[in-house]
Parts: C-alpha cells; structure tokens; sequence
C-alpha cells in the first residue's frame, strides 16, 4: 500500500461503505490527481449494454462500465494505445484518458483496437480539494499501487475487490466472503 494518492493509484473501498450504489466495492483508477481533486474512473462496475447501445453507428459489442457518479451522460475512456489515438494524456503505466474521439471511433469499428485495449466509462469519479484525502484519513478506502499495470485495462476486474480484500488478510478476509448487503443476509 501507499500514502500519498497518486495518479495511476488505485483506490479500493473500504467494505465500511455500505450502501453507496456507486463506491460499494469499487476499485478506482486515479486518472489524475492534484492540488485541486482528483479524478478516477471504476474499472470493476461494468453495465449491462454495450457501446452499440450508446451509439448505434459504432457497431461494437465492448461494454460500458459506471466510471462513478459525475457527468453520467458523458461517455469516457482509457486505453493502451496512444500510437494510434492522438491528444491522449497519460496517466501511468503505459495507461492513456482520452484522445480524439474520430479517431477512436474508427478504429473500434473497423477492429483495429478490441476491448483489451481500451475501456469505456459514463461518469467518473471526482473529489475536490482535499476531499480525497479527507475520505483517506477516515478510511473510507485504502490506496494501492497498480501492479497490473497495462493489464488493468485488459482484464475482467469483477472479483478484484475481492481479491484485494483477500490480500490484505484477517478482518478483510471475512468481508471478501461476505455477501454484497450483509442485512440481506
């Protein structure tokens, strides 16, 4: 684990959010991370349509994901591929936010980039100044190194919360088996 929020971080709920319909076992990608907020996207929430539904012209089965709970009607994405999506900025470990959007749209339709090379998002997550820190320090989640690294993208990540609950060990081992709402219990 580390301290300071960085981007290319992730941020992993602490299972003490209950109830939250957007941060109740997320793990979160930090895409950018300053003085004024940060910004991150979930990348273990995958919705139930694809980017076909969104935008009928696109023709692809690659699914949307809840990027988290601002600007839902707005669509995001990262990706592995900036030699080939220009204006893309990276966020590390060979991970890029954006880029020309034309441009990506080309390529998902002719099949030049596939699902493990980018992911799409509607929403993502934002804090203000110091809000970040301030869930940090109450422990509303634990900060961690990617070591996926380019994989994060590349992966199905529906049981990373687990596995990363699994990796912390003793109290956190429980909540990894618990189910989603322990009162539905």
């Amino acid at each position: 684990m580390t301290n300071q929020p960085q981007k290319g971080h992730l941020l992993v709920a602490e299972p003490s959010i209950l109830g939250d319909v957007s941060f109740t076992r997320s793990v979160i990608l930090l895409a950018e991370c300053s003085q004024a907020g940060a910004v991150g996207f979930i990348m273990n929430k995958p919705l139930e349509f694809t980017l076909q539904d969104l935008i009928p012209e696109m023709e692809s089965s690659i699914t949307i994901y809840n990027g988290g709970p601002v600007e839902q009607d707005n669509l995001y994405f990262i990706h592995t591929v900036p030699e080939l999506i220009s204006n893309s900025m990276e966020i590390s470990n060979g991970i890029y936010w954006g880029g020309d959007f034309e441009t990506t749209r080309q390529l998902v339709q002719t099949g030049i980039i596939s699902d493990t090379q980018i992911r799409f998002f509607l929403g993502y997550s934002g804090w203000e100044t110091n809000q970040l820190k301030s869930e940090l320090d109450s422990g509303s989640w634990f900060l961690t190194e990617n070591q996926l690294k380019q994989n994060l993208i590349r992966f199905d990540l529906s049981n990373y919360w687990k596995q990363k609950m699994t990796e912390l060990g003793g109290d956190y081992l429980i909540w990894s088996n618990a189910p989603e709402n322990p009162l539905l219990n």
